[in-house]
């Protein structure tokens, strides 16, 4: 299996550099330069038509969208265990969350930083409040989650879901109502902070903002 990764630090691709750590296959990667504008060069957008990352060739073939890409990863893998399998109790869980994430919290999120660039500029406070009381709501239900059963996110072990509710969770550390303010959500964060996946990511993506204090 064969896999290229283009990402940008701490950007939608994060979790999926993460994922691909944590499987310990062997990938290369290719940073795109977001800031200089080469997501919109004609070569990437070759690759991904959007301009955005990530975009992982697999095989040769480009895919897109950080939950598709997870998910395509652990049936690929699904010897690492990193998502239920088909007909257990927990896949139904499994399934429910990832869409959630990605249909309800990543929108809100880009809502909540491009309200004035993906919208009339005259309306983005409006949007950015709206945002952030879905965010809220979002913390909500995945701190009763943790509250009810301590751990990960799905089950007993880490799987697709922390690896894309972590980076989003990330996302809020400068936002008025950090992720970090939730009891629950703040242990998880601590417990999954300190995976040696985790640092290594931060490591090879240049990110020191957002990690456990040395013991």
């Amino acid at each position: 299996m064969n896999y290229l990764l283009y990402y940008s630090p701490g950007v939608a691709s994060l979790c999926v550099h993460w994922m691909l750590i944590e499987l310990g296959v062997p990938f290369e990667t290719h940073r795109v330069d977001l800031k200089s504008g080469q997501q919109r060069e004609p070569e990437y957008l070759r690759l991904n038509p959007s301009g955005r990352v990530p975009t992982l060739v697999v095989d040769g073939t480009p895919r897109h969208e950080s939950a598709a890409l997870l998910m395509l990863l652990a049936e690929r893998h699904p010897e690492a265990g990193l998502a239920p399998a088909p007909g257990t109790a927990e896949r139904g869980e499994w399934l429910e969350t990832m869409i959630f994430l990605a249909n309800t919290v990543l929108p809100a999120m880009r809502d909540r930083f491009y309200a004035d660039i993906d919208g009339d500029p005259a309306g983005a406070d409006a949007v950015r409040a709206l945002a952030d009381r879905r965010l809220d709501d979002a913390w909500n239900r995945l701190d009763a989650q943790l509250a009810a059963r301590p751990g990960y996110l799905i089950g007993e072990r880490l799987s697709t879901v922390d690896f894309l509710a972590v980076m989003l969770l990330r996302w809020t550390r400068n936002l008025p109502h950090p992720a970090t303010g939730w009891p629950h959500l703040a242990a998880y964060i601590h417990r999954i902070r300190a995976l040696p996946s985790f640092i290594e990511l931060n490591a090879r993506e240049g990110l020191t903002d957002w990690l456990n204090e040395p013991a």
